[in-house]
């Protein structure tokens, strides 16, 4: 039991490194603060949340292993080398792609409400 509590607690170092360290996770943190505001402002129903739920959660685990993976190649390959330039420029791309997910996501779920 003590080892599940362990984890918990380096998870949540894990996310405060990402807010603390990773500027687009705190931009993404302000976009879901508006969302979540607009969406009590709309009155979205339980099956809208859902989908926005789960937008925030995949943007979120998208920046965090985006930032994991540049961590561990900075560390690891400090001097500049194209492999590790290519698996950076996917892991960031992946981030763009789950927001762009979230964006038309938000869009779908919103549009209706005005």
């Amino acid at each position: 039991m003590r080892n599940r509590f362990r984890s918990f607690k380096y998870a949540f170092r894990g996310i405060g490194t990402l807010l603390r360290t990773q500027m687009n996770a705190r931009i993404h943190l302000v976009a879901i603060v508006i969302v979540i505001t607009a969406g009590f402002l709309v009155g979205l129903n339980h099956g809208e949340w859902a989908l926005i739920s789960l937008a925030v959660a995949i943007v979120l685990s998208a920046e965090a292993m985006n930032s994991a993976l540049e961590f561990l190649a900075d560390h690891t390959a400090p001097e500049w080398h194209d492999s590790v330039q290519k698996a950076k420029d996917l892991a960031a791309g992946s981030v763009l792609l789950a927001a762009a997910g979230a964006l038309a996501v938000g869009l779908l779920v919103f549009i209706p409400h005005f």
